[in-house]
């Protein structure tokens, strides 16, 4: 038999034991959930706490700025759809991978190596349960009838819908998947993990919205009902995962307020603008619901949410009209989606964590999207090797640190779609095109005779990038210039080992090469 200082002693040790796994169960449960909203062509005048003399009022979104941070030089990597979502998930620049330039186009195959860690199955190696809910357009190994590659024609293809599709988000890193690939491509219907739901068997030569491409999708498939539906799924999938022990993360890329432009019948008109502005509430509503749920569920004091957009707002939300009436989506800046100028990547950019964001303040230094992929790796513990997140910077100090100054990133590289670059390091930014590169005056190709090759601009003084300084400051074109080409050769811009690109870059076609010869 034990005797009382036996007896003391073990029970002192018992109660060290207990206390050392209760501090590991502290430490797991302490992890915050990660919620990540991705608005679709949301342009940064759009928000009513960005744009003071914006007319579209935005509630809900506006409540993430008023007790979290607001980041008002945020950019995305490039000014399209499928490499900014490269951009964000790995934490790498999209121009290293194989695609140089566009977005990937229908049923076309997996833009991601799914061998490359990415935010996904980083969380998940910490413990996160992972759901991917919305818009994927990251490509996917779609099955075919004859073991052939995908048809891709309005009238015809050769695709298996009975089959299981793979290469997409399950096959990355994330344990659910609801959405649909891209809303204006068919097939039109929603798929859910590695299966459509309902077998695509209808053509649609036509539809009643905007940039919706033919092909074929299930009987009576409605554009209107996307959104309602994917909030649906983000409402009950936090629901069910906040049953577990295990801390989720869910990266919600929303279909909205790209095209197909519509809003659900609750929201037309709502705005007294137009249907693209009826589509902005419609966003907005879908973030104020998913607020409810964590406020609902005891969650929201520590569950990360971002809110963002993948690139500026697109010329299909109607410019002239949307001017007429006093709003601009882009706000004070130059061009819109595609392009090199800022409306083209500069976006909207909120974040609330209340747990350790007790005051709400702004971050006016120039960050990336990319730099999610880090700050995540940085809050839960995990460690990149030199081949992850090679162009990711960890934003913990300027949010967690009211007034932080030090600059976190270096410099910044944007793409347009036509492949051409843009780099900005403090004030100054540097485009190594004559027009825009994309979709804005002058489009590349149509630049007027005698135009400089490169473009300056000093983003403190010309925020709306009017006056070329490139022939004044030649040191600061140089400087930029070298640094983006090194930032190319060492295969990252972060400090580490050199890495390598994926593919050859026709780097011919670049200015900077030309100023270098």
């Amino acid at each position: 038999m034990m005797n009382e200082n036996q007896m003391k002693k073990s029970c002192l040790i018992i109660t060290a034991v207990v206390n050392c796994i209760a501090g590991f169960a502290q430490i797991n449960t302490d992890k915050p959930n990660i919620i990540f909203i991705l608005a679709d062509d949301l342009g940064y005048g759009d928000l009513s706490c960005l744009n003071e003399n914006g007319k579209i009022h935005t509630p809900n979104i506006d409540r993430i700025a008023k007790s979290g941070v607001t980041f008002t030089d945020a950019h995305s990597s490039a000014a399209v759809c499928t490499p900014s979502r490269y951009g964000i998930l790995t934490g790498r620049y999209n121009w290293r991978s194989w695609l140089k330039q566009g977005v990937l186009g229908i049923y076309d195959k997996p833009l991601m190596d799914l061998q490359r860690t990415n935010m996904a199955s980083m969380l998940k190696q910490k413990g996160y349960q992972t759901a991917c809910i919305g818009k994927w357009h990251l490509g996917r190994n779609w099955p075919t009838t004859d073991n052939k590659p995908p048809v891709n024609k309005p009238d015809e293809n050769n695709i298996d819908f009975t089959k299981p599709i793979t290469g997409g988000p399950e096959d990355v890193g994330f344990d659910y998947y609801f959405g649909t690939d891209v809303p204006n491509y068919p097939p039109y219907c929603f798929i859910e993990n590695r299966q459509t739901i309902g077998v695509p068997s209808v053509f649609y030569s036509e539809h009643p919205y905007l940039d919706c491409r033919p092909g074929i999708g299930i009987p009576d498939w409605k554009m209107e009902n996307i959104l309602p539906t994917l909030e649906n799924k983000a409402v009950n999938y936090i629901t069910v995962a906040s049953r577990h022990s295990k801390p989720f993360f869910l990266y919600f890329p929303l279909t909205a307020p790209h095209t197909p432009i519509a809003p659900s019948k609750e929201f037309l008109g709502k705005s007294g603008l137009n249907v693209y502005a009826d589509f902005v509430l419609e966003v907005d509503h879908v973030v104020g619901e998913i607020l409810k749920i964590l406020q609902k569920k005891g969650l929201e004091k520590n569950t990360i949410v971002v809110f963002t957009s993948d690139n500026g707002c697109s010329p299909q939300a109607d410019f002239p009209f949307l001017k007429e009436q006093g709003h601009h989506p882009s706000y004070i800046f130059r061009g819109n989606k595609a392009d090199l100028f800022d409306g083209g990547h500069r976006i909207p950019c909120l974040m609330q964590w209340p747990a350790k964001v007790k005051t709400a303040h702004t971050v006016s230094q120039t960050i990336c999207l990319n730099d999610f992929m880090a700050t995540f790796a940085g809050i839960t513990g995990y460690k990149p090797a030199d081949n992850e997140a090679e162009d990711s910077y960890n934003l913990l100090p300027a949010i967690l640190n009211p007034g932080y100054k030090k600059a976190i990133r270096e410099a910044t590289v944007h793409h347009s779609i036509n492949g051409s670059f843009t780099i900005r390091k403090g004030d100054w930014k540097l485009l190594l095109a004559a027009g825009s590169g994309g979709w804005s005056s002058p489009k590349p190709g149509k630049e007027e005779e005698g135009f400089p090759h490169v473009q300056l601009y000093n983003m403190k003084s010309d925020p709306a990038e009017k006056n070329n300084l490139e022939d004044k400051y030649p040191g600061v074109v140089r400087e930029l210039t070298d640094l983006l080409k090194k930032y190319v050769e060492e295969g990252r811009s972060t400090p580490g080992k050199k890495q390598k690109n994926d593919g050859d870059y026709p780097w011919k076609q670049l200015s900077f090469m030309e100023i270098n010869n």
